[in-house]
């Protein structure tokens, strides 16, 4: 299994570590130079973490996930990637030429095993898993064919959206994106090694139990390696940046009645190469 790394607070202090069998490895008082995971990834320090991390003790049993790099500066997401998800929009459109992207910010994640929040404002809080990479190596108008070699490490996103205010504006979708705790990054991230991390990784979302999303990003519209190529022809990607890669059909939204999220519910998206995101949801107090 590859190594797992994640942020948490323990006895109300920040860590970062390694997962492990029974608790958390906290690295971070080891590494002082990298302040934070974010940090050492932009040295090009996950092998260090990981050769610390061997053979080590566990440090912490009792621990709350923070997002997976709570100091996260450029979040991009890719919206619509998936052909049932165009076809989920009943406005007869042709398959996209270009894909559609929008920021999101790290105030709007909260970390694997606590509430998503809805708002009072809406009751339209929505489920979407999917796969996010972590870039490791910065780079201007990379090609498809080396994209892969700018990954530095992959998690897993519940991209929650509140639905009515995705409308609220003629062409943007920002408000909907970017309520607070709205969504999750977790549970920890792994190196990316192999290109079978990607190239086979299935995406399954549960939401009490009941699937509602389970794709292969193989069907991708604009697979990883043209959505590091399009992005970096406009802007320079940089270590640290999160690219948030799409979600399958399935979304609550697309229910006939529609099928929000509401408190109690149990929300979990499985990528069978990273691991399992597990989310409550309660009202914003």
């Amino acid at each position: 299994m590859s190594m797992r790394f994640a942020s948490f607070r323990a006895g109300g202090s920040p860590f970062y570590g390694a997962v492990v069998d029974g608790g958390m490895v906290a690295l971070s008082p080891d590494f002082p130079q990298w302040p934070s995971l974010r940090a050492a990834i932009i040295a090009g320090g996950l092998d260090a973490l990981s050769e610390a991390a061997r053979g080590r003790a566990v440090t912490h049993t009792d621990v709350t996930h923070e997002t997976v790099l709570p100091d996260a500066t450029r979040i991009l997401c890719v919206g619509v990637n998936f052909p049932d998800r165009n076809a989920e929009y009943k406005d007869g459109s042709d398959l996209p030429k270009h894909m559609s992207l929008f920021p999101r910010f790290v105030s709007g994640f909260t970390g694997h095993d606590r509430p998503l929040i809805r708002p009072p404002e809406s009751p339209q809080l929505d489920y979407e898993g999917e796969v996010t990479i972590i870039i490791g190596k910065a780079g201007r108008r990379i090609k498809a064919a080396d994209a892969y070699d700018h990954i530095a490490a992959l998690t897993i996103c519940n991209e929650g959206t509140i639905r009515d205010w995705v409308r609220h504006a003629k062409f943007n979708v920002t408000q909907g994106k970017n309520w607070d705790n709205s969504g999750a990054m977790g549970p920890w991230l792994i190196p990316f090694t192999d290109p079978a991390q990607l190239d086979e990784a299935r995406i399954t979302t549960r939401v009490n139990g009941e699937v509602r999303q389970d794709d292969t990003l193989s069907r991708m519209m604009f697979p990883i390696r043209e959505q590091i190529a399009y992005i970096s022809t406009f802007m320079t990607l940089q270590p640290g940046d999160m690219i948030v890669t799409g979600t399958p059909t399935g979304a609550g939204a697309r229910f006939d009645p529609p099928r929000f999220l509401v408190p109690g519910d149990v929300v979990e998206v499985e990528v069978n190469t990273i691991g399992t995101l597990r989310n409550t949801i309660e009202d914003e107090a």
